[in-house]
């Protein structure tokens, strides 16, 4: 695998099983909030989230990924997969009644960053994101950053950040860390009106604390670290006791 193609066979199947197992706990969740008729992944991969959707009864969907995915590995109807290159605009002949897209951010370059959040803006009027922050880690991050930096880009696009997900499934061990850490909701703030449920969550003191990490990622960061300096012999001098 070049470093221009870095996403194989292998990097989708690792991903597919806790995306579904995540979409199991959180699809249902934002259902109630929002209740979509009509779903667009953006960054689908195998298509685990938008196959949770269909379970829960929402059959109007789409999912948009690179060229390196093999269509043999979706887990939703071919004719609902469209091969897009997410480095650029997109443009759609319809729009959504929610968008998603989780953990792909960060695999695009910085200078595509807020054309990438006006397209997902032009999808429709709520954006289920996440994307990962500072120190994350992960295959091909080139961009990661903190909530409030993508806040800010949905910001100037008059959709306001909602924490209505998160603290749902903070604890839940089924949700993937990432989800659980990096999940935010957009909404246009024209359309918050349309969404009691929203409606209620903005403003709320969780919008205005974004930026957080995981304590399974802290854990996992301070285990990684401890090691190194045990390995070499100087983690007391390092501070570690």
């Amino acid at each position: 695998m070049g470093p221009d193609e870095p996403y194989g066979r292998d990097f989708y199947v690792a991903n597919a099983e806790g995306a579904r197992r995540s979409a199991r706990v959180v699809v249902p969740l934002i259902l109630e909030l929002v209740h979509p008729e009509s779903v667009v992944d953006v960054g689908c991969g195998v298509g685990a989230w938008l196959a949770v959707f269909q379970e829960c009864g929402v059959l109007d969907i789409a999912g948009l990924d690179g060229k390196d995915l093999d269509p043999g590995l979706l887990q939703i109807p071919a004719d609902r997969f469209r091969v897009a290159d997410l480095t650029q605009p997109l443009r759609l002949d319809r729009r959504f009644d929610l968008a998603i897209s989780l953990e792909v951010a960060e695999h695009l370059p910085p200078e595509c960053a807020e054309g990438f959040v006006e397209s997902l803006t032009r999808m429709a009027p709520v954006v289920m994101f996440s994307a990962a922050i500072p120190g994350q880690g992960g295959t091909h991050h080139v961009n990661e950053r903190w909530p409030d930096y993508w806040a800010g880009l949905f910001g100037t696009r008059d959709y306001v950040a909602l924490d209505c997900v998160r603290r749902e499934v903070w604890d839940d061990e089924n949700v993937e860390y990432w989800y659980a850490q990096n999940t935010l909701v957009f909404v246009a703030s024209d359309r918050l009106d349309q969404y009691p449920r929203l409606r209620a969550e903005h403003g709320g003191a969780n919008s205005r604390a974004l930026s957080v990490v995981h304590p399974r990622k802290y854990r996992a960061l301070m285990d990684w670290a401890l090691g190194r300096y045990q390995d070499t012999g100087d983690y007391r001098a390092g501070g570690w006791r």
